[in-house]
């Protein structure tokens, strides 16, 4: 393996763009709808060729139709099975998006085993199997790259892994357990690749609507007015502001950042 630290320093004068993902290769998980989708269309945007991992074929193909250089494939995070089938269609990997989630509402009273079972498979069990099949591709990936360029991880946590969130028991230990494994990645790959994490407030995307639709069907707009308050900056974020960061967490310009939290949440830890 070649010695990164050895390579010739990275010159940003030299990018053909800000935060150009010209000539990788992507992955994003969860990537046919809400910040997933989002997440795509921007990396496409900055040059890269993403694959839109997701569970949903149908929506990911769509989605695939309308960007260049987008594939859709097929995944079930939660089955190693499914993830080696998508991972043998893979030849090479830079960029891996952890985007697939799932939400719960309650108290630890209220949260079933089943329940508390489900939320770690998917929001944290998936991450370890996605991140571990797709490890050797973005591994070769900083081998071949004579530019002192490492693979990046991007995984999508949560403020919620931050802060406490009332009802949200299930919730907020699966995405503290992402922050973990996002450190933890950091310290066992310092040279070879970057993992760090974005963490959100409350999005507007198709998550948000059904745990709108699902837990208050009857006061859905009071409810969307007090998740809007609960922001400093009175509204509740958009997928394509996640989505620029993630762009940037992959791009050369954020090659000495390992390791490290990006909350994006007009204000919410702050406050």
């Amino acid at each position: 393996m070649t010695d990164s630290t050895a390579s010739a320093p990275v010159s940003l004068l030299s990018q053909p763009q800000p935060f150009s993902l010209s000539h990788r290769h992507a992955l994003v998980t969860g990537g046919a709808s809400g910040i997933g989708a989002a997440t795509v269309k921007e990396l496409a945007r900055a040059g890269a060729e993403v694959w839109i991992a997701d569970l949903n074929q149908d929506a990911a193909a769509a989605l695939a139709a309308e960007l260049p250089g987008c594939r859709a494939l097929k995944m079930d995070v939660t089955s190693a099975a499914s993830i080696a089938a998508a991972v043998a269609q893979l030849d090479r990997l830079d960029i891996l998006v952890n985007n697939a989630g799932i939400g719960h509402v309650g108290n630890i009273e209220s949260t079933e085993p089943e329940d508390f079972d489900r939320l770690m498979n998917v929001n944290v069990r998936a991450v370890y199997l996605v991140t571990r099949a797709l490890l050797p591709l973005l591994l070769q990936s900083t081998e071949n790259n004579d530019r002192g360029i490492t693979g990046a991880i991007v995984n999508i946590a949560s403020i919620a892994g931050m802060v406490g969130v009332k009802q949200r028991f299930a919730y907020c230990t699966s995405k503290g357990a992402i922050i973990a494994m996002t450190r933890q990645l950091a310290i066992d790959y310092p040279k070879t690749l970057r993992v760090n994490a974005i963490c959100p407030g409350t999005v507007e995307t198709p998550f948000v609507e059904a745990y709108l639709e699902k837990f208050h069907k009857d006061t859905k707009e009071e409810t969307r007015a007090e998740l809007r308050a609960r922001q400093p900056i009175g509204r509740l974020g958009r997928p394509e502001e996640i989505a620029s960061m993630v762009r940037y967490l992959a791009s050369d310009e954020a090659v000495f950042i390992n390791g490290s939290l990006f909350t994006i949440d007009g204000g919410w830890t702050a406050a």
